[in-house]
């Protein structure tokens, strides 16, 4: 135990209570997840959820997000608007209550919202709290309200006012966020788009619309088969097994309303399971996804086993689930939602298990009877998983064996490991090519750094089966590496690196390394990403240089905004280098720019939007190379493609 004590007194006065949304201020992470751009995002979805919850409830059909050209963004609704009239409790308005005190609203009332995305959010009030000010207007009861707030939400620049009559109802929000609490205020399309597009497949019949100022970009999304054209749109670029299956039904005791939609693909040799409540993505699972785990696990073990279909042992649930999507939306009521976790990241409804289970077990399992050829190309699927599973079990435990030759273990000998055994300090680089590995190899730090550098680029995991992609030199040597196993086995706690740091050219075949080694990661070391053990290296562009009184005066840059500084500071007589590709440094280059953690710069990899996240894996691992390329033109800029020496005299 330390002894040392701080000379400072502990005091009643040193208990300080922050008023208002000054907590939410202090502690933004706390509320939003992070002020990243998640966090940014985070402060559009809790205003989108309150427009989410009126259509929900039959109050409007249309949503509106704006993103404008000033920083702000906006959200409109067609709901019945925020109530404008004196709370008796407060003596305040309703609207000035939504936004300035955290879980005010009506989504505690039963009687207001049977089912509400924003129960357990902290609400509207904690995006006026973050922002440099935010704007309101209500179109309800034949009049127009206006309010603003500003500073966080701690003044009230506009008191409620009545500006106007008007025969609309709903209510339109916008503000801007503090650049002083997000490290980024740059509100992104993609972003944007994806989960308007995602609360579109959820909530059939409403439009979604997203409009770009910035850049005139708009786009409408409204479909009237929900679920089942969100598994098209997911599994497009992946050639289907079965049709999609649909599920729906509502639980007499508990009220909970559970729809599954389903479908299996052909060569597809991984899960994706979407699971809601709601109409809030629950990206952690919960209750609901381990109920339809274990329902469509039964369901198939047990018609298979009746039908005399299966090679001995039962089929575990990876089996099962390869090749599988799913989504799964429940409608939970307020009495029963449970979410643990402020950002409504995972179910802890405990009735929701036996819910979904006992709907996907008795309707899938009727389906299957109904559907015998369907049925008996599922059966199939899971029982080639299971011969494959059992397959690359005999071959890790042949691997661990002693009596093993070298030769029937196939794992490269590139591999130069770091000598330290504290795992969570030691860095493992992948690295395009021998001969960056080997700069790479003599500028490491050999205590704590590890080297392993790729011969060619490697499998599309996303279109290969287990099998091939376990006997393929590269992978098979990341797995040995790594140490902790792989898919349904994979056991963080088992990592022999704390960073896995991915290190190419930055060109198209650099960039095509790296999305195929982070499919990789993403279908069988998923954890690897989402516990933030993978980043991506971020070598110079530049290197701006001249010899002055025999000494090397040098700057290195990573952005062309940079360029012109470093020129200024080198001086005049300078020479630029414009980088190809790592293998053009040296070792001392390669260590002081890319590898010392003193001085380098990583990306780290992480998992916002898994709903976005499967849409590039299928454009950039599918077969279409049109869209590939497309895509990759329209959103890649590969800056230091080629070489040249610039001398200024």
């Amino acid at each position: 135990m330390d002894s040392k004590k701080t000379n400072t007194t502990y005091t009643a006065d040193d208990i300080h209570v922050l008023q208002g949304l000054q907590g939410v201020r202090k502690r933004p992470a706390m509320y939003i997840g992070s002020t990243n751009s998640a966090g940014l995002h985070h402060l559009v979805w809790e205003i989108v959820d309150n427009a989410v919850d009126e259509a929900l409830s039959g109050y409007g059909d249309k949503i509106t997000v704006t993103i404008h050209k000033d920083g702000s963004c906006s959200v409109l609704d067609e709901g019945r608007g925020i109530p404008v009239g004196l709370n008796k409790e407060t003596g305040k308005s309703a609207l000035e209550l939504v936004f300035t005190e955290l879980h005010a609203g009506g989504k505690f009332n039963s009687a207001v919202y049977k089912s509400a995305a924003g129960l357990h959010g902290v609400g509207a009030a904690v995006t006026n709290a973050l922002s440099v000010w935010l704007d309101v207007t209500i179109y309800r009861d034949g009049g127009i309200h206006h309010m603003r707030f500003k500073d966080g939400g701690s003044v009230i620049e506009n008191p409620l006012e009545q500006i106007g009559t008007t025969k609309k109802h709903g209510s339109f929000v916008r503000f801007k966020p503090d650049p002083q609490i997000f490290s980024t205020v740059d509100f992104k399309w993609d972003t944007i788009y994806n989960h308007l597009q995602e609360s579109a497949f959820l909530m059939k019949g409403v439009k979604f619309v997203c409009v770009d100022e910035r850049t005139n970009q708009e786009a409408e999304f409204y479909y009237e088969n929900g679920l089942e054209e969100f598994i098209n749109n997911t599994n497009q670029n992946k050639k289907a097994l079965t049709p999609v299956i649909n599920f729906e039904e509502t639980d007499n005791e508990t009220e909970i309303s559970t729809e599954i939609a389903l479908q299996y693909c052909y060569e597809d040799y991984n899960e994706t399971i979407f699971s809601y409540v709601n109409n809030v993505r629950t990206k952690d699972g919960g209750t609901h996804e381990a109920g339809f785990r274990t329902g469509i696990t039964r369901a198939i073990n047990d018609f298979a086993e009746n039908n005399k279909l299966l090679r001995g042992k039962k089929l575990e649930g990876s089996d099962i689930r390869e090749g599988l999507t799913a989504v799964i939306a429940l409608k939970i009521p307020e009495g029963l939602l449970q979410f643990e976790g402020q950002t409504k990241g995972k179910l802890g409804t405990t009735e929701a298990t036996s819910v979904v289970q006992n709907l996907i077990y008795n309707k899938f399992t009727y389906y299957l009877t109904e559907n015998k050829e369907i049925a008996m190309s599922i059966i199939k699927k899971c029982t080639d998983a299971q011969a494959a599973r059992l397959a690359a079990r005999k071959a890790k435990e042949e691997a661990r064996s002693s009596k093993k030759t070298k030769q029937e273990v196939i794992l490269s000998d590139k591999l130069t490991p770091a000598q330290s055994k504290n795992y969570k300090k030691n860095e493992l680089f992948i690295v395009e090519g021998d001969s960056a590995g080997g700069s790479a190899k003599k500028g490491r730090d050999r205590i704590y750094q590890a080297i392993l550098p790729l011969r060619g680029k490697p499998l599309n995991t996303d279109s290969v089966s287990l099998d091939k992609m376990l006997h393929n030199e590269e992978f098979a040597t990341i797995i040995n590496t790594i140490g902790a196993g792989f898919g349904q086995s994979f056991d963080i706690e088992e990592i022999k690196y704390g960073k896995i740091i991915i290190m190419t050219d930055a060109d198209t075949d650099g960039a095509h390394i790296q999305t195929l080694l982070l499919t990789f990661f993403y279908h069988y070391m998923r954890p690897l990403i989402t516990s933030g053990h993978v980043y991506i290296a971020v070598p110079p562009l530049y290197r701006v240089f001249k010899e002055a009184d025999r000494k090397v005066i040098q700057e290195y840059v990573w952005d062309d905004q940079g360029l012109e500084a470093a020129k200024k500071k080198v001086g005049a007589g300078y020479k630029i280098s414009r980088y190809k590709g790592l293998g053009e440094m040296d070792a001392v280059q390669l260590k002081e720019t890319t590898m010392d953690p003193r001085s380098r710069m990583l990306i780290q990899v992480s998992i916002d939007d898994p709903f976005l996240v499967e849409k590039r894996v299928g454009i950039l691992m599918g077969r279409d190379s049109g869209v590939r390329r497309k895509w990759v033109e329209e959103n890649v800029d590969f800056n230091g493609v080629d070489t040249f020496i610039e001398e200024v005299k």
